[in-house]
């Protein structure tokens, strides 16, 4: 690319544009958050101080020392996923299948922060094992996400056959896939989290997309409640969830960058009356849609190497 090129008109231009949206985006979503949950956190402070004043009330021989005391052990209980409603023990967190659970989210880099290592020597390994499995994590989510990608092809492929209209049978697939893929990785899940989980309807799809979006905020973890004693499937369930929903996740994330980046290129073109590079007007006609010419690269499911 030369010099003229990158300092062109056009192009600083959509790149300022590009950044304004960013930041508006930004700055009006957190005026949102603001005005949303501003006015409820002042209200979670004064009924805080109202019920700390109402324990001192009841527990005269109770003071701030001794309740700094006891907060700090429920806080101790709480980061080893103890429960202590009753007086029986438990395995807390580090299980064998919450802790697969949680090489799971180190891996895809969800991290919801209930639970992480303190051991000196747990901490290093899992500087090591995020090193080389974030890396993996890609690899593999980008093999299973074009050969999911490639399924879809196929039957598109079929379609087009029985029906001859490209462009129609391409967009029914894909809105087919989906609404498949909604179904599976949002509506179904959301169910079992309501059964297993006791969640309200809002809060079981919010930490369905928090977690295959891998925000991962932690106030909403599947599997555990120290209070709550789950099946032996549902950890599986959980890693196979996760696994295939974040492949599934990333291919309609990648098609809406795809979108973002048309309008960006059309405004381009519109404000500075450029043509694609290296494209005339006949080949845009010809081949008015690039996504279907980079899905007609995908003939079969990859070959396991």
């Amino acid at each position: 690319m030369k010099i003229k090129e990158m300092f062109s008109l056009a192009r600083v231009l959509s790149i300022l544009l590009l950044g304004l949206v960013y930041v508006t985006y930004v700055l009006v979503g957190g005026v949102v958050f603001w005005k949303l949950e501003g006015d409820l956190g002042q209200k979670d402070i004064g009924n805080l101080l109202l019920s700390k004043n109402r324990l001192f009330e009841r527990y005269t021989c109770l003071n701030q020392e001794g309740l700094e005391e006891v907060a700090k052990v429920v806080q101790d209980a709480s980061k080893a996923g103890l429960s202590l409603k009753r007086n029986s023990t438990s395995d807390g967190f580090w299980k064998f299948t919450s802790s697969a659970v949680f090489a799971a989210t180190v891996v895809t880099t969800i991290g919801y922060g209930n639970m992480s290592p303190s051991t000196t020597t747990g901490q290093i390994f899992c500087v090591f094992f995020a090193l080389f499995g974030i890396p993996l994590n890609l690899v593999v989510l980008n093999r299973v996400g074009k050969y999911m990608l490639a399924i879809e092809r196929s039957f598109s492929n079929f379609l087009e056959g029985k029906t001859k209209r490209r462009t129609c049978t391409r967009f029914f697939v894909h809105l087919v896939s989906y609404l498949s893929g909604v179904l599976l990785f949002f509506v179904m899940p959301m169910m079992v989290f309501q059964l297993q989980e006791s969640w309200t309807f809002s809060q079981a799809i919010y930490y369905c997309f928090i977690t295959l979006s891998t925000i991962g905020f932690g106030d909403f973890v599947a599997d555990s409640n120290p209070d709550k004693t789950y099946p032996q499937w549902y950890s599986v369930l959980m890693a196979s969830w996760i696994f295939f929903g974040l492949a599934w996740l990333a291919l309609l994330i990648n098609h809406c960058i795809d979108i973002l980046e048309r309008l960006n290129t059309h405004f381009k073109q519109t404000w500075g009356g450029q043509k694609p590079e290296g494209k005339s007007a006949d080949a845009d006609v010809n081949n008015p849609d690039p996504q279907l010419e980079e899905e007609d690269k995908i003939k079969k499911p990859p070959v396991t190497e």
